[in-house]
């Protein structure tokens, strides 16, 4: 069972999606977890520092980075939705909080090694803006609710609190609608469970893709030159 399995039942747990304000203190939690980690399942920092040691320069370290993550989302995409009608309800909780935790703990490590500081709260809000994808952070920056895509965030003049529940909640009706979406196809398919893991891997796999290019092309480096 992937670490991020455990993880991220605890946190539905600890923060049930229907609470009043949870959401901006679900996200919250999943990025704690994400950069500073545990015993068992490494933060953002440590993931991209074994891997700069490994590779000796940023973008193949980068590159390693989003390899490994995707490869991750694959497989907790897969345990996550292996049991099919069965454990629908169980899974699709897990698989929320798995694939925030795997997504964000890799845009983190990419945003870390560009030379962004990850205690920053602005960058942590950009990281979790990056969770959305180009297209939806465009219509949200042209729509006016967002001041702007996720490098204008990591880098603006101050911080904006009403950022974090608006960010907080177009994550999660992200992150539900694609999760309900895999199920749904999942169920579809004969309702066989091993075709519904697939199905999870599949999807989850192709969203870190995603994900994991728009953050490439966000987080500019900031790194020093030399």
């Amino acid at each position: 069972m992937p670490a991020t399995d455990g993880i991220g039942k605890s946190i539905i747990a600890a923060a049930p999606i229907d609470a009043p304000d949870s959401t901006a203190r679900l996200l919250r939690m999943l990025v704690g977890f994400a950069i500073d980690g545990t015993d068992w399942f490494p933060g953002a920092r440590v993931s991209a520092a074994k891997q700069l040691e490994g590779h000796g320069s940023v973008d193949a370290a980068i590159s390693s980075v989003i390899t490994n993550h995707i490869a991750l989302s694959g497989a907790q995409g897969f345990v996550t939705n292996i049991g099919g009608i069965a454990t629908l309800l169980i899974g699709a909780p897990a698989n929320l909080a798995g694939v925030a935790l795997v997504q964000t703990r890799m845009v983190a490590a990419i945003a870390h090694l560009r030379g962004y500081d990850l205690d920053d709260s602005r960058v942590r809000h950009a990281v979790v803006t990056t969770l959305l994808g180009k297209r939806i952070v465009d219509d949200l920056v042209a729509s006016g609710e967002l001041p702007g895509t996720p490098l204008v965030l990591a880098t603006a003049p101050g911080t904006d609190r009403r950022l974090e529940q608006l960010i907080s909640q177009r994550v999660m009706t992200a992150l539900l609608t694609t999760t309900g979406g895999k199920q749904a196809v999942g169920l579809i398919a004969k309702r066989i469970p091993v075709i519904g893991g697939g199905v999870g891997a599949a999807t989850d796999s192709w969203n870190a893709m995603a994900i994991a290019r728009y953050a490439r092309d966000q987080f500019v480096s900031r790194r020093a030159a030399g």
